[in-house]
């Protein structure tokens, strides 16, 4: 392998660490850096997930020392998120990719709107959810962001954090850390899936895992000390530039391709 493909491979890593770690949604990056060096999509999406599961253990690894994990409620969501994620490995082939692409726009521009006008319902959480148990109409939502996660992944740390601090009343500092802490709990299975489908490029994952391991190192660090505030701004701006991709306002891989070519 070629130098300036390992730096290609840690740089791009670091950046999708960075970002996933406090928000989400930089997959997309990592597809379109994978692809741009020549993998197939299927691959480039099975060899982005073991780079995944590297950062997410670095991740919480940090946010466990600080305390700052919900165990018990944690480990019960994740069951559905597992367990969807799963069923969404093996029926990606049968759905409709447009029809996810067109609904991930709707939701994330309403998930926008709730960042910016009303920011109380991130950073504060909910005290009375809090004190309750997991609700029952919870289990069910979990699981269909898991179904989400096991196909496409993009974009499903947003959906995770909208569930988690709406629905159990964390504020966006806990809720991203119980984000994490639930893809490093389903990834591993469907990662498997794609070892049995020979659909990863080992070196290739192993080495973009190294810039998501340091990226998801310093990111966890910086949420930890900034808090909730630093995270809801850097999720405005992820979100507003996934959601025009999306859309076909902008083309990311593109830009990408292009900065690459440099």
């Amino acid at each position: 392998m070629e130098t300036s493909v390992v730096i290609i491979l840690i740089c791009s890593g670091l950046i999708v660490g960075f970002i996933n770690t406090m928000a989400g949604g930089a997959t997309i990056i990592s597809l379109s850096v994978l692809t741009w060096l020549g993998l197939p999509l299927t691959v480039a999406n099975g060899t982005n997930r073991l780079a995944v599961f590297f950062q997410t253990i670095t991740s919480v690894s940090n946010f466990q020392n600080s305390h700052l994990i919900d165990w018990k409620k944690s480990i019960r969501v994740g069951i559905p998120t597992v367990i969807g994620s799963v069923l969404g490995s093996f029926i990606a082939v049968k759905l409709n990719e447009d029809i996810i692409r067109y609904s991930f726009v709707v939701i994330m521009i309403i998930m926008l709107a709730f960042i910016l006008i009303k920011p109380s319902l991130w950073l504060k959480g909910n005290a009375a959810l809090l004190e309750l148990p997991v609700k029952k109409w919870n289990y069910p939502l979990f699981f269909i962001i898991g179904v989400y996660g096991g196909f496409l992944h993009v974009g499903v740390g947003y959906y995770l954090l909208a569930t988690v601090v709406l629905g159990l009343g964390l504020d966006l500092m806990r809720a991203n850390v119980m984000k994490n802490l639930l893809v490093m709990l389903y990834v591993p299975f469907s990662l498997v899936l794609f070892i049995v489908n020979d659909e990863i490029a080992w070196k290739y994952g192993l080495i973009h895992a190294i810039g998501n391991v340091i990226g998801a190192f310093v990111a966890s660090r910086i949420a930890i000390k900034r808090g909730a505030d630093v995270i809801r701004w850097i999720m405005i701006v992820v979100i507003a530039l996934l959601t025009a991709d999306m859309a076909g306002l902008i083309n990311i891989k593109s830009a990408i391709g292009v900065l690459l070519a440099k």
